[in-house]
């Protein structure tokens, strides 16, 4: 019985043609050899599965193929293409990089460069990971990388081109692979499946290859264990199973139990994903993803171009897209995203993705902080409407409230205070002479009768207080004179008066400031009630 080959070695490229998706890379290389521009290194660099070493082995065969076609594709029939397809070449050697990484392997690679090929048009070395490679190592290989000795290429492959020497990557010619598509990755894998003839939906190839994450090698693995699983008829629930992943089912179901506020979901979902062994941070990432679908909808359409979705896909999420709002989306994304650390390492992975599903659910109750912030400018608007109604109505009335010059008695001249020298030390205090005997005051004329206060100006207290009930006349009762104060304003009320202690009376700029404070204060109590109210009565709901 013959041995057993992977797919991904058994549909390995073996010419330009069956590469996929570098065909900038393919078109540069053979205009390279049509043209004899050949350099004497070469760098492939990019991601894992994206065909780094393939087109190193393409090309090495593309240039030693004793029978190549016209658009310089290597025939794979001549005997150099089959060594170097398996393998056994003497002109192609291909060194592992992690595992001859020392000075003695580049300098045995130094001695044995000068030889001259032994069928083939140029001796190629193909090292693999070369970042692996000590410092020395690379500085061995140095002058033999720029001054090679004729019919010498050195190809390089690696997917961290920033821990090789800058001295090494000025002397190559640098190629960067790009990450497969979604859509080549589906049409390889489709293609796989008929040779194979196996029936396989597209919404599970869709799967396996967002699995892949633009690496082809790792979508034709997946695709082989599928197979060891499941070799009937594939779909997308015996890839879920296969896989490790939830069903897309249930994040359908959770959209539709945040809507309705059924928030025991959250544990039965927790619950299966506990007891069915799935990885907990991948379900966290499955729902980001899940999240990030919602949003592009909601952004874009179910048409984007950009939304890796089949046609069945895409119409439960543009249905699910009209549950959420997209500032909703947005804090989810947000949340999902920091929440990824936390269930990493928390103490109780099942109780943090408790804590993520019903904060998820809760977010349908949450009030968005444009909606408050809307609100509360109409209220700070009816407010300033109705305040400037009242202004002037009041501003039409007939009767005005006399000025404070007309309603207060004439105040006598302050003494101004004698300047004291300056930088003079303190003087003892000096015995002050006895204070004059006080006159008696003379009768005040009648104060006039007090206006109705105006809304606008609150009225000022009387300088001069009333006599009490009961008194016999004004006169009795006079105060003790105070030498701070002047005496034609002196009040019986121990409280002091804006006229007693000699000020001026609030202009109507300080009244509107203060009107528009307190307007303001009102506004905000307004809308923390009107939020506590509406907080209150969604958790009502919700018990």
């Amino acid at each position: 019985m013959a041995e057993y080959q992977v797919l991904a070695r058994k549909y390995r490229p073996q010419s330009f043609c069956e590469v996929i998706g570098q065909e900038a890379i393919v078109v540069t290389l053979k205009n390279a050899i049509n043209q004899n521009r050949l350099a004497h290194a070469y760098l492939f660099c990019g991601s894992r599965g994206t065909g780094k070493t393939t087109l190193a082995r393409v090309f090495a065969k593309a240039l030693n193929c004793q029978t190549p076609t016209v658009d310089h594709e290597p025939c794979n029939q001549c005997s150099t293409c089959k060594e170097i397809t398996h393998g056994n070449s003497l002109d192609v050697l291909e060194i592992d990089g992690a595992s001859h990484r020392g000075i003695d392997d580049i300098r045995q690679i130094n001695e044995t460069a000068g030889y001259a090929s032994s069928s083939g048009k140029y001796k190629i070395y193909i090292i693999d990971e070369v970042h692996m490679l000590t410092k020395e190592a690379f500085n061995a290989l140095l002058k033999t990388l720029e001054e090679p000795p004729p019919k010498v290429k050195f190809f390089f492959a690696t997917t961290e081109p920033h821990k090789v020497l800058p001295t090494i990557l000025s002397r190559c010619q640098r190629f960067n692979l790009n990450r497969i598509s979604l859509e080549k990755i589906v049409a390889k894998l489709q293609s796989i499946a008929q040779d194979l003839n196996v029936t396989a939906t597209e919404e599970a190839l869709r799967i396996i290859a967002q699995r892949a994450d633009g690496g082809l090698r790792d979508a034709e693995s997946l695709f082989d264990q599928i197979l060891a699983f499941h070799s009937n008829a594939l779909t997308a629930e015996d890839v879920s199973a296969a896989l490790g992943l939830m069903p897309r089912n249930v994040l359908f179901e959770l959209d539709k139990a945040g809507k309705e506020g059924n928030l025991a979901i959250a544990f039965e979902i927790a619950h299966q994903v506990f007891t069915q062994g799935k990885d907990f941070v991948h379900f966290v990432e499955t729902l980001i993803e899940h999240y990030r679908h919602l949003l592009l909808i909601k952004l874009s359409g179910k048409n984007a171009p950009f939304l890796m979705l089949s046609e069945n896909d895409r119409d439960r999420y543009e249905a699910s897209a009209r549950l959420y709002s997209q500032e909703q989306c947005l804090f989810i994304l947000d949340f999902l995203i920091e929440a990824q650390n936390q269930i990493r390492f928390s103490p109780s992975s099942k109780i943090a993705l408790e804590n993520i599903l019903l904060r998820i659910l809760r977010s349908h109750a949450r009030i968005p902080i444009d909606f408050l912030v809307r609100r509360l400018t109409e209220l700070e608007q009816v407010i300033s409407g109705s305040s400037l109604a009242t202004a002037s109505s009041t501003a039409a009335t007939p009767l005005a409230k006399p000025p404070l010059a007309e309603t207060l008695p004439p105040q006598p001249q302050q003494p101004q205070p004698i300047p004291q020298p300056p930088l003079l030390p303190p003087q003892p205090p000096q015995p002050q002479p006895p204070l004059p005997q006080p006159q008696p005051p003379a009768p005040q004329p009648p104060l006039p009768e007090p206006m109705p206060p105006q809304p606008q100006t609150p009225p000022l207290p009387p300088v001069v207080s009333q006599p009490k009930t009961g008194s016999s006349s004004p006169q009795k009762k006079t105060a003790a004179y105070s030498p701070s104060l002047p005496q034609n304003s002196i009040s019986v009320d121990p409280t002091p008066t804006p006229a007693d202690l000699g000020r001026k009376a609030p202009s109507p700029t300080f009244e509107k400031s203060s009107a528009k404070h307190h307007r303001f204060d009102t506004l905000v109590q307004f809308a923390s009630i009107e939020l506590e109210g509406t907080l209150e009565k969604k958790q009502g709901l919700k018990h």
